[in-house]
């Protein structure tokens, strides 16, 4: 990704690509305050069945989240895209204070501000439990590497 790429609406597959990995690497930063830049201080999200509305709610969910999904590695992949909006999914490994791995499934919806920023989110997962020996993302604490593959590369 170029440094030099504007990434604000309306997206070209370009800026839509590189937006989505920006926000992968800032999820896997797991950095909640961080994380919370990267949207409006109004922004409007619906992440499973609750509802987080501007930053310091964000800051706190994500803290919570973060607390619960532990060693939490995710990757994103553009779906779609048009003007201001993109439709995105994504897959995320991690695991609970007991031990117990997950992959968790998702799509997101996102609406974008005129300088970038996300004002919506609706996000729709769902957790699966599995072994630790069928994970696929092992990669240092972090953002994903380049030569990492993508969901799918990986056929999720």
């Amino acid at each position: 990704m170029s440094d030099a790429l504007v990434l604000v609406p309306p997206f070209t597959m370009e800026t839509a690509k590189a937006k989505v990995r920006k926000a992968e690497d800032g999820w896997n930063s797991r950095n909640p305050a961080q994380v919370s830049l990267a949207y409006t201080v109004d922004s409007k999200w619906r992440n499973r069945a609750e509802f987080v509305n501007g930053r310091e709610e964000i800051v706190a969910f994500l803290t919570g989240k973060w607390e619960r999904e532990q060693e939490y590695r995710l990757i994103k992949e553009l779906w779609g895209f048009k003007e201001n909006r993109m439709a995105v999914r994504f897959c995320y490994e991690w695991h609970d204070a007991e031990g117990q791995w997950f992959r968790s499934y998702g799509n997101e919806l996102w609406e974008f501000d005129e300088v970038g920023l996300m004002r919506v989110r609706h996000a729709s997962i769902n957790d699966l439990a599995i072994a630790e020996g069928d994970r696929l993302f092992f990669w240092p604490q972090g953002p994903r590497p380049v030569d990492h593959a993508g969901l799918s590369e990986l056929g999720l």
